[in-house]
């Protein structure tokens, strides 16, 4: 039986994050777009013959860095070294994830020195990412993880969907 990834969003939370109007939660759900975003354009384009595969291969690790970044409870399953996970956690507040996603963004716009590719779409989002986060930052509103990267209990996930895995 093929597994229903549908059933692993908690829908009420995410229709609760939509209302939320707290744009952290927005850039959170952003930031888990754009994990995604750096993976696949990271592969695309790392079979460029030009100094455009160095971007690509940092596209990858950015997907990486910031899939830890957005979904922290990854942090207590895969065993890291202590300076990773204190450096992670560095980003649990709104001002450091607009200078971590700055600087993302500033790696990928410089890709354009090379070459224009479709890591031009990762600039712009980690930029959209920066720009939710400093909104929120500047609203004063306070830090808030999005509801289903938070509930990480297995026992909301519906009981047939783990007898599918099983």
């Amino acid at each position: 039986m093929a597994i229903n990834p549908l059933n692993f969003i908690n829908k009420e939370g995410l229709k609760e994050d939509l209302y939320s109007r707290n744009w952290s939660v927005y850039g959170q759900w952003l930031g888990i777009f754009s994990i995604l975003l750096s993976l696949i354009f990271g592969i695309a384009n790392i079979f460029h013959f030009s100094t455009v595969i160095v971007f690509s291969i940092l596209a990858i690790v950015q997907g990486l860095v910031i899939l830890f970044v957005e979904v922290p409870f990854l942090l207590k399953i895969c065993p890291m070294s202590e300076n990773f996970t204190t450096f992670i956690q560095k980003f649990n507040n709104n001002w450091p994830r607009v200078a971590f996603y700055a600087i993302m963004a500033v790696i990928q716009w410089l890709s354009l020195l090379t070459m224009a590719t479709s890591l031009l779409v990762l600039a712009v989002v980690f930029t959209l990412c920066a720009i939710f986060y400093a909104i929120a930052a500047l609203k004063h509103q306070k830090f808030q993880n999005a509801s289903n990267v938070v509930n990480t209990d297995v026992t909301t996930y519906p009981a047939e969907t783990f007898r599918e895995i099983l």
